[in-house]
């Protein structure tokens, strides 16, 4: 729809220019927040039972997807190229840089561990959004 300045008879008409670009802009404001997903942090256990730790964190990154969310796991990204062996500060000074990305940090399960710990710490310091999740992924209010 394009707004013009004028009337149909060629006249300037502030008031009618004015209302229908902000009507304009309001259609723009729901559509994006129609479209917004927000980029949260996904905490979970890592260490321990690998494994099925890494699994659980896929099923609690598609559960985000599932819940309009852009998930984050670190824990499934950084074992691609850093050595949690080797490189474990290194590996949390990144999760810190990717958490102060997020909008939000979820968290999984009842075993909060030592990373899980520093992450919400994080999170807290910096005032962010936290919901805490159990294992079959049903929100709780705290931990």
């Amino acid at each position: 729809m394009t707004i013009r300045k004028y009337n149909s008879e060629g006249y300037y008409d502030p008031t009618e220019y004015e209302a229908l670009t902000k009507i304009s802009i309001e259609e723009r404001a729901v559509k994006r927040a129609a479209n917004f997903r927000p980029l949260v942090y996904i905490c979970s256990p890592y260490s321990g039972d690998i494994e099925t730790n890494t699994e659980n964190a896929r099923k609690y990154s598609r559960f985000a997807v599932d819940n309009n969310a852009i998930p984050f796991a670190p824990h499934l990204l950084l074992p691609q190229y850093i050595s949690e062996e080797t490189e474990r500060e290194l590996a949390m000074f990144m999760n810190k840089v990717f958490l102060s990305k997020c909008v939000e940090l979820w968290v999984f399960g009842s075993n909060i561990t030592a990373g899980m710990e520093y992450e919400i710490e994080k999170a807290e310091k910096h005032n962010k959004p936290i919901r805490y999740f159990t294992e079959e992924m049903e929100e709780i209010k705290c931990r």
